[in-house]
């Protein structure tokens, strides 16, 4: 039974197979495009005098986020501040000097934003256009290639039909804008929850998917964050399955794809960072475990390189996951899921056999100095690590969800194309 499974499961990684040969070399493009069809394999960057923008590699990424500015509350317009303008303008220049030269977008909102602000913005014709003509105007100024738009969350069902109205207007005012200067028309995208509709908490409510369709380059799906250290057990962060839940990178994505979203109009979230927490026991340490709150790392969070560093510091445990297809590891009390090349390599397989338009990364300057995760993009072993995948998930002993000997999972060696 178990061969025929295997047989049945190879049979259908082949299928997937077929569908990403025709990918791989388009999630591999140049990064010196900015035209609405250019694949994406994308990087948020935020202020950091220890990793500033001419420490990104844009021989890995096509578009290179700033993240972030927030409208005033006034007058709804951006109005940047004297060191954002001068951050500005140094973002710009160096991945415009940059070899290869990546395409920039500056988003708006984020995590911190005012959710109320961006409610009134857009449920207003004459606020929205304030705001919209705002954009444009800074985006040209400081010779941004687009502007993404970060609304952490709309509440209701009419405040996503009025993040509809919000992307049609704005896609008008950018090709009339575009009609005008003569100048390519700025790129329009937007970061959105993990999934097509909000079914966890609030009202149920689900986004604007024809406007997406119509007027937006892209959305940016946050697939991470699905587990976060406040919550009372140990979970994967961003696990691309789970046998107990829908709340998954795979379901997610597959959600928006159902109600109607082109796959083409979707670009994958990763972080590069885990999440922590502190065991109830250290003797019951797997997925689900109880835990007593938060672990090391600013709100809970640790930067992948952190991680290697306890990981070698600590002698700790490193498992993956095979059901949730992620990576943990603890140590005494101490307990953090995260994503690593392996699983990565998973994720971007997955891209690519739903034929999305990409994936991106939260956020820079949490991969390793050499780009462990990042460089994933650039390899054509996806393919390879499913047949991995299949093998563990199918010969694994049952009742068992994990695979201890991290080490033998990534056996396979990467090639660069």
């Amino acid at each position: 039974m178990a061969s025929l499974k295997i047989f049945l499961t190879l049979a259908i990684l082949l299928t997937i197979a077929t569908k990403t040969s025709t990918c791989t070399s388009s999630l591999s493009l140049s990064s010196s495009s900015s035209s609405s069809s250019t694949r994406v394999k994308g990087i948020y960057w935020i202020e950091n005098p220890l990793f500033p923008p001419s420490s990104i590699n844009t021989s890995l990424f096509t578009h290179i986020f700033y993240a972030f500015i927030t409208p005033d509350n006034v007058t709804y317009k951006l109005q940047p501040s004297t060191s954002q303008t001068t951050s500005f303008t140094i973002f710009t220049n160096t991945f415009k000097t940059k070899t290869p030269p990546a395409t920039t977008l500056l988003s708006i909102g984020g995590a911190g934003s005012n959710s109320t602000l961006f409610t009134i913005i857009a449920s207003n014709a004459t606020a929205r256009a304030a705001f919209i003509n705002s954009t444009i105007d800074v985006a040209r100024t400081f010779g941004f290639d687009g502007i993404d738009f970060d609304w952490e969350f709309p509440k209701t069902s009419n405040e996503m039909n009025s993040l509809g109205e919000l992307f049609l207007q704005w896609r008008n005012a950018i090709a009339a804008e575009s009609s005008v200067t003569g100048k390519p028309p700025l790129l329009l995208t937007a970061a959105v929850y993990f999934a097509a509709s909000f079914f966890l908490s609030g009202e149920p409510r689900t986004y604007p998917v024809d406007s997406i369709n119509k007027n937006l380059d892209w959305i940016n799906v946050m697939s991470y964050d699905l587990h976060v250290s406040t919550s009372n057990e140990t979970g994967a962060p961003s696990g691309m399955f789970d046998p107990k839940s829908n709340v998954t990178v795979s379901s997610g994505l597959i959600s928006w794809i159902r109600v109607g979203v082109l796959p083409e109009k979707l670009v994958m979230g990763m972080p590069l960072y885990g999440k922590t927490w502190q065991l109830e026991d250290p003797k019951v340490n797997e997925i689900g475990s109880p835990s007593v709150g938060a672990g090391p790392g600013m709100d809970g969070s640790m930067a992948y390189f952190q991680v290697l560093e306890f990981i070698k510091l600590t002698r700790a445990k490193v498992v993956y996951d095979v059901d949730t297809v992620s990576v943990y590891t603890y140590s005494g009390s101490t307990w953090i899921g995260y994503d690593d090349p392996f699983t990565v390599s998973i994720k971007i397989g997955f891209a690519q056999a739903f034929s999305l338009r990409g994936y991106f990364f939260w956020v820079a300057g949490l991969d390793t100095f050499d780009w462990k995760i990042s460089t994933q993009g650039k390899f054509k072993t996806f393919f390879l690590h499913l047949i991995v995948l299949s093998i563990l998930r199918l010969t694994r002993k049952e009742g068992s969800r994990k695979y201890n000997d991290k080490e033998d999972v990534g056996f396979i060696s990467s090639h660069p194309s």
